[in-house]
């Protein structure tokens, strides 16, 4: 393949990078209820970006209705029909002097006083002497000249009647001036409104070149890439009229999560703290497996050594690499002495030893769906933190089951390709935390494990409840306060999770009092372990708790 390199000139397309507009756009799915909403809330805001360089459309709206506007202040439309109108008023001249010249009749005098009546909206008068038998050979001649020109005489005509109180500048306007205007006019409108629309397939690059220049031409251009980019990459699709992510694009917003995440982590990593406590070390064993990101460096050599020897034998013997390596050969046989062939290490050769036992654990994470989630950018910080679970169960713990339920008046479950698009449920706005426990204690039990347990994202105390098989709902008794009947049917349904066997590990987004207590008094039944915590640090308290335990004996 060949690259060409030429100088800058600005008439170059500038391509979107996929990668990079999908990044930005998963930021915007933790907030949206859809791809479709997402986008174009992205568009509209746009994004600086390393390889994306995308201009807000607010921001590109802006820019037009500002041009409109200077053409408000520049302009004034008072003398814009005074040609068209000088020239009807010596038609209707002519017209009535040669009536005067017709021998006197009713009629004459009659048809004379109808010119006189003749309107003053230019439109309605064409159209009066459109029907009009001249008298005059002159007068039928010249309004002929006119009407072809009636088009234009109409336009001009509506438009000064419709926008003559919106051009209020210092500059006159004859006909022909006004129609340029409109012209101008009519095209930044047609533009602010495909804007609005985000129709860019009826925008005329060469028109919206002529009227905002190249560089916002570049910019609109952009804008209209970032659909096209995404499918034709393979991250949305359109079905039934509305955008959805490919399962590409659902593992692609996992991976972003999980690497937000874990580039929050990095001033943790280890070898970076120095310590003068004595204690345990890191046990090693004699497990090796191929590096993946996040292991320990625990480089076992000789399984490298291995693994890359193997790698180039395949098929071949391995030889000098150059030159120099073979004149080494030549002389360690002169003196007797077998020279090591060279090893070229690549990234798959690298193995480490593992530090920790590894067992199986069956896991359900239970999302908090209620209104309230939707405050203080809780329920954006929980979708994340769920994405990013479910991409490190699945490319770290294969092996390891990982269900996910979501929970507000009631608990649903939710597949992994759902959580692109869930969130807070407006219309069941109740906190139904027992029938959240209830799903994920059936779903572990068809997923039996050494290790099993729930961990639950939340930011209140349960307000509904299932009794007999029905569902009640209620209140607080007070503005943050407990819901009696819902916290006592939440905490029986906790105890019977734990005769199960069943760890449960709270993570809380709010520190009321009431809903102190009640966590705590559910972690005393259970045993697990709450943590208080904000949107902005739920990620690293619940992935560093769940990486650090998954990785101990149990």
């Amino acid at each position: 393949m060949r690259t060409r390199y030429t100088i800058w000139d600005g008439t170059q397309r500038v391509l979107l990078d996929p990668d990079a507009l999908f990044d930005e756009l998963a930021e915007y799915l933790g907030r949206c209820d859809d791809v479709d909403e997402a986008l174009d809330r992205l568009l509209r805001e746009g994004s600086d970006a390393e390889g994306l360089e995308l201009r807000g459309i607010d921001e590109l709206l802006r820019q037009v209705r500002e041009r409109i506007a200077r053409l408000y202040d520049e302009f004034n439309l008072e003398h814009s029909l005074e040609q068209p109108w000088n020239d009807v008023d010596d038609i209707v001249g002519m017209e009535q002097e040669a009536l005067e010249h017709q021998p006197t009749s009713p009629s004459s005098r009659e048809r004379s006083a109808q010119l006189g009546r003749l309107s003053r909206v230019l439109e309605e008068a064409l159209e009066q002497l459109e029907r009009w038998t001249f008298a005059d050979e002159d007068a039928r001649r010249a309004f002929e000249e006119l009407s072809e020109r009636s088009d234009d005489i109409r336009r001009v005509d509506r438009f000064q009647r419709r926008f003559r109180e919106q051009f209020q500048g210092p500059r006159d306007l004859d006909f022909e001036e006004t129609l340029e205007l409109m012209s101008r006019f009519e095209g930044l409108r047609e533009i602010e409104r495909a804007l609005r629309e985000r129709d860019f397939d009826s925008i005329d690059g060469q028109a919206l070149e002529g009227l905002l220049g190249r560089e916002f031409a570049g910019d609109v251009e952009r804008s209209s890439q970032a659909m096209r980019a995404l499918i034709e990459a393979g991250y949305v699709v359109r079905k039934g009229g509305r955008s959805v992510l490919t399962p590409k694009g659902a593992r692609r917003l996992g991976q972003v999560a999980l690497r937000e995440i874990l580039a929050d982590l990095l001033a943790d990593s280890s070898g970076r703290h120095d310590t003068r406590r004595a204690g345990a070390s890191e046990t090693m064993t004699e497990q090796v497996h191929p590096y993946a990101f996040g292991d320990p460096l625990h480089i076992d050599v000789a399984a490298t050594l291995r693994a890359a020897l193997l790698r180039e034998a395949a098929g071949k013997t391995v030889v000098a690499r150059d030159a120099a390596a073979s004149q080494t050969a030549k002389a360690a046989r002169s003196r007797g002495v077998a020279a090591a062939p060279r090893v070229r290490l690549a990234p798959q050769d690298l193995h480490v030893r593992e530090t920790w036992r590894s067992t199986r654990t069956s896991t359900v994470l239970l999302l908090d769906m209620s209104w309230s989630m939707s405050w203080e950018g809780r329920f954006a910080a929980a979708k994340k933190v769920a994405l990013a679970m479910e991409t490190l169960m699945r490319t770290r713990f294969p092996r390891d089951y990982f269900g996910l339920v979501g929970f507000y008046t009631r608990a649903v479950e939710l597949r992994p390709a759902d959580l692109a698009e869930v969130t807070w449920n407006v219309g069941d706005p109740f906190t139904n935390l027992q029938d959240g426990l209830h799903l994920g204690a059936a779903l572990l039990a068809r997923h039996p494990a050494a290790t099993q347990q729930l961990l639950v994202i939340t930011d209140g105390q349960p307000t509904a409840y299932f009794s007999g098989g029905r569902l009640y709902c209620e209140w607080p008794m007070t503005v943050g306060g407990l819901s009696s009947r819902a916290t006592v049917e939440t905490l029986r349904e906790v105890q019977e999770v734990t005769r199960r066997g069943i760890r449960i590990n709270t993570f809380m987004l709010d520190d009321s009092p009431p809903l102190r207590a009640f966590v705590q008094k559910m972690t005393s039944i259970n045993k697990g372990r709450a943590f208080y915590t904000t949107p902005d640090h739920l990620g690293r308290f619940l992935l560093v708790d769940y990486v650090a335990r998954r990785r101990k004996v149990v």
